[in-house]
C-alpha cells in the first residue's frame, strides 16, 4: 500500500532556531510557511495544534520529499530513542565525513553522536548520526553510486532527502503484523545488529544487539523496525496534541478503498502544500507511531 515517503513532521519548541539549523547548515529551502489550519489539526485529532506556526522545508535537490517543522511546547518525559514511535530520520548525503566535519564547528546547532563509519551489513554505505537543535535524531548516509542492497538511489545534493525512517517499539511481532496485515507490506525477517547510538542512549552494555527488520517501500525508500528493550516507554503526549519530536511520517499510498484501516478521523482532501488536493488521513501503528497516509 505504501509507495513513497512524502514528509517527516517534527515538533520543536523554537521554530526559528530549527529553520535556521536546517537551512543554514544543511541547505534546506523554505517551500511553504504558515499556521496549521483548524481543519487540518482536527483531521489529525489534535485540536491543540490549530494555529501553530510551521515551515515546510525541501532539500537542495528539489526532491518532492519534505520536512514539516511545527512549533509546539516541549513535552516532559520525551527524549529521542527512549520512547516508542518514530525515532530517527535518515537523510541521503553525498559525503557524510565532510558533513560531519562541518557540523563539528563550535557554533553548529547539531551534536554529533555517531562518527562516520561503514554499516556492518553493507561496508560501502557510510553513515553518521547527529542530534538536531530540538534533540531530534538524524542519520546522514551515503549510498554508493551503484546503489545498496535495498536503496538504489544515491544523493542528488550534498544533503538530500529523507529515504529511511526508523521506528522503535516494544514488540517486533506486533510491528511486523501491522505492516504486513494492516498495510499489506512485504518485510524482511528479523535479524540482530548492534545499534551503537541506541546502546549509548539507553546505557546498554557494549555488544548488545538489537532485533531489526526492514519494510522496503520502493528502490528509494524503506522503514526500519527496531525492537526496543523493556526500559523504554510509550511516548508521552499532551491531550489534543501531536506526539513530541519526530511526530509523524507521511506516506504516499494506493487507493484507500483497497484496505480497511483504523483512521483517527475519516480521510479528506487537503489543499495545503504538499497535499495538492489529495485525500489524507492518520492511522496509529503497533508502536504508537503516527502514519499520515496520502492517496496518490
Amino acid at each position: 500500500m505504501l509507495t513513497a515517503i512524502l514528509m517527516v513532521t517534527l515538533t520543536v519548541p523554537d521554530l526559528a532556531v530549527a529553520e535556521r539549523a536546517y537551512a543554514e547548515w544543511l541547505g534546506f529551502k523554505v517551500a511553504e510557511r504558515g499556521e496549521i489550519a483548524p481543519r487540518l489539526a482536527a483531521s489529525w485529532g489534535t485540536p491543540a495544534v490549530a494555529g501553530s506556526r510551521y515551515v515546510l522545508l525541501q532539500s537542495a535537490s528539489g526532491a518532492d520529499v519534505f520536512l514539516r517543522v511545527i512549533e509546539r511546547p516541549p513535552t516532559p518525559g520525551y527524549a529521542a530513542m527512549r520512547t516508542h514511535g518514530w525515532n530517527s530520520n535518515e537523510i541521503l548525503v553525498e559525503d557524510p565525513l565532510a558533513l560531519e566535519q562541518r557540523l563539528r564547528s563550535e557554533d553548529s546547532p547539531f551534536k554529533i553522536i555517531g562518527s562516520t563509519a561503514p554499516l556492518g551489513s553493507s561496508p560501502k554505505v557510510l553513515a553518521m548520526q547527529a542530534l538536531g537543535p530540538a534533540g531530534e535524531l538524524n542519520y546522514f548516509t551515503r549510498i554508493p553510486p551503484e546503489g545498496g542492497i535495498y536503496i538504489k538511489t544515491p544523493a542528488q545534493a550534498f544533503v538530500d532527502r529523507t529515504f529511511i525512517v526508523v521506528l522503535g517499539g516494544p514488540s517486533m511481532p506486533a510491528m511486523l503484523r501491522f505492516y504486513r496485515e494492516q498495510l499489506g507490506q512485504a518485510t524482511t525477517e528479523p535479524y540482530l545488529s548492534e545499534v551503537k547510538v541506541l546502546q549509548e542512549a539507553l546505557a546498554l552494555a557494549p555488544g548488545t544487539r538489537t532485533t531489526l527488520a526492514l519494510v522496503p517501500i520502493s528502490p528509494g525508500f524503506l522503514i526500519e523496525l527496531d525492537e526496543y528493550p523493556s526500559i523504554t516507554i510509550p511516548r508521552p503526549r499532551r491531550e489534543g496534541d501531536l506526539p513530541p519530536g519526530m511526530a509523524m511520517v507521511s506516506f504516499l499510498t494506493g487507493k484507500f478503498e483497497d484496505r480497511t484501516l483504523p483512521w483517527r478521523s475519516p480521510p479528506a482532501s487537503r489543499s495545503e502544500a504538499p497535499y495538492g488536493g489529495r485525500r489524507a488521513g492518520v492511522v496509529v501503528g503497533a508502536a504508537g507511531e503516527w502514519l499520515e497516509l496520502i492517496e496518490r
